[in-house]
């Protein structure tokens, strides 16, 4: 089963931002909430609350059921109703489901930590990169990328080729499927004007567009290798930042090790200029210190996490290159295997 946006948050707030001692104040619905903006009564599970945390849910109180954030407007500890305003604080409305937790003026609202999952992804490119491997077939004009029409796929976000490889007899003659090796084959990318309208091989007038991500149509030529033939392109790819909780870390390009650099980086992210807790002061430094790195009683827990998070970097940088050597560019045209 694939690691998702949803998985990482959790383990967030499991390796940092929730000690086990110190668990912020909540307790379940007992009815469910569509996704209505009329639908502003909340009924609570008191007995998950003592009185304290349940007066904590007077007017003014913030509460937090996935990743929507309400604003409480009155409370009724009798019948155990909260009247509260939807979607506050930019988050977007949702229907909750019988039993879903309800947290109490958290200090880390769940969609404060997607943004920052979303931030942390789209800044590890250019130092990380995720890699793709299209098939395409070799023309002696250049080869649009991706289906054409189509408004929403990830091709736009490809960088460069770091390999390109085709299989058959030799360079002019024989079919794909005759070699019995791999041989490189030049090519270079080609970037067009986003949407981009071009005639296909019937004579047809077609667009290719994307409206989301780099605003840029890509393209390949081929060198040196007649029309026709496959052509296995592996490339150098962006991260694409996460849409929902469901995006998997695979789909956006995350590969597993990429994942502490990104929790240290959530982290450092959002303590940035918060008065901690000691008790949550303390679960950060444990937190580090499992992971073997020491933090020094005059270095700041968010300078601790970046320093971290930077010896991460350049651990998945050099095994990156590793399996990767970027290859020769000559005049625009990558040539692998030289």
């Amino acid at each position: 089963m694939s690691t998702t946006v949803g998985n990482l948050i959790d383990r967030v707030f499991r390796e940092y931002l929730e000690p086990n001692d110190d668990v912020v104040s909540f307790t379940v619905l007992k009815d469910a909430l569509t996704d209505s903006t009329s639908d502003t009564i909340i009924d609570y599970d008191a007995t998950y609350l003592t009185s304290e945390e349940e007066d904590a849910l007077g007017t003014g109180a913030f509460l937090e059921i996935n990743n929507e954030i309400m604003l409480v407007s009155s409370l009724n500890t009798t019948a155990s109703q909260i009247t509260v305003k939807r979607a506050a604080r930019g988050t977007t409305i949702a229907a909750h489901s019988t039993g879903d937790t309800l947290k109490i003026n958290p200090p880390f609202p769940r969609k404060v930590v997607f943004d920052a999952i979303s931030d942390q992804v789209e800044n590890l490119y250019p130092t990380l990169f995720a890699v793709e491997t299209i098939t395409a077939t070799a023309d002696t004009g250049y080869v649009l990328i991706g289906t054409h029409g189509q408004d929403v796929d990830t091709n736009n976000y490809l960088v460069n080729p770091l390999k390109a490889i085709s299989q058959y007899t030799d360079f002019s003659t024989g079919s794909d499927s005759t070699g019995t090796i791999f041989s490189p084959v030049s090519t270079q990318i080609v970037q067009l004007p986003n949407p981009f309208t071009f005639t296909d091989s019937d004579g047809v007038s077609r667009t290719k567009r994307y409206t989301e991500g780099p605003s840029v149509v890509n393209a390949l030529q081929f060198y040196n290798i007649s029309s026709g033939h496959t052509v296995y392109v592996t490339f150098k790819k962006k991260f694409i930042a996460p849409t929902s909780e469901s995006s998997t870390l695979a789909g956006i390009g995350i590969e597993t090790e990429y994942e502490p650099i990104i929790m240290a980086g959530v982290a450092a992210q959002i303590i940035s200029g918060r008065d901690l807790p000691m008790v949550t002061q303390n679960y950060i430094t444990e937190s580090l210190q499992a992971a073997v790195y020491p933090v020094g009683s005059s270095t700041s827990i968010r300078n601790s996490l970046l320093q971290y998070q930077q010896i991460l970097i350049n651990q998945a940088r050099k095994n990156l290159r590793a399996r990767y050597p970027e290859s020769v560019s000559i005049n625009g045209t990558h040539n692998p295997g030289i």
